[in-house]
């Protein structure tokens, strides 16, 4: 019997450029197939290739509101370095994760360190999705709330429609 051997993610995560998402459709059906390949999956968040760590960063970010229980043990990737990126699509994945994982305290104030410093980012979907994790976060935390809810009133009062309606969302998150 000859065994085949499986194709890497990474293989299908490669190419093309910062439009593309190569074949990530079928990263997400072999690992959904396969969890125990989630690790693979975030070893690739931190590729040498800028586009093949978007793209596993992406998935985990999606799989993590799916299957968060998947995600957990490498959660430690989204307050790493990754956090830091220059890239505005790396932190949009970072600041959309952030609030779907226990985090112990010191880990909890580099969330929020992240999520304070992204509701300032110049990119609109860092900032909204920033803003609407840190009012995910606020429901249980009470001492967060006034933050959140200064910056909600400031996108209320943004010139940009997408802030304002994130605004709304992210109140919606408060009174839950």
């Amino acid at each position: 019997m000859i065994k085949v051997r499986a194709r890497s993610l990474r293989s299908y995560l490669s190419g093309g450029d910062r439009r593309s998402i190569a074949e990530s459709s079928r990263v997400w059906e072999l690992v959904r197939a396969r969890p125990s390949r989630v690790s693979e999956l975030a070893a690739l968040a931190e590729d040498a290739d800028a586009l093949v760590a978007q793209r596993a960063l992406d998935l985990l970010e999606k799989l993590a509101h799916e299957r968060p229980k998947w995600v957990e043990p490498h959660k430690h990737l989204f307050i790493g370095p990754l956090a830091d990126s220059g890239r505005w699509e790396i932190r949009l994945q970072v600041v959309r994760a952030l609030p779907l994982f226990t985090w112990t305290a010191g880990q909890r104030r580099r969330v929020i360190d992240i999520l304070l410093r992204d509701v300032a980012h110049s990119q609109k979907f860092v900032k909204a999705w920033a803003l609407d994790s840190l009012a995910q976060l606020a429901k249980a935390q009470a001492p967060l709330r006034p933050t959140v809810l200064r910056h909600i009133r400031a996108f209320e009062r943004s010139s940009s429609p997408a802030l304002r309606a994130r605004a709304r969302h992210a109140r919606a998150h408060l009174s839950r």
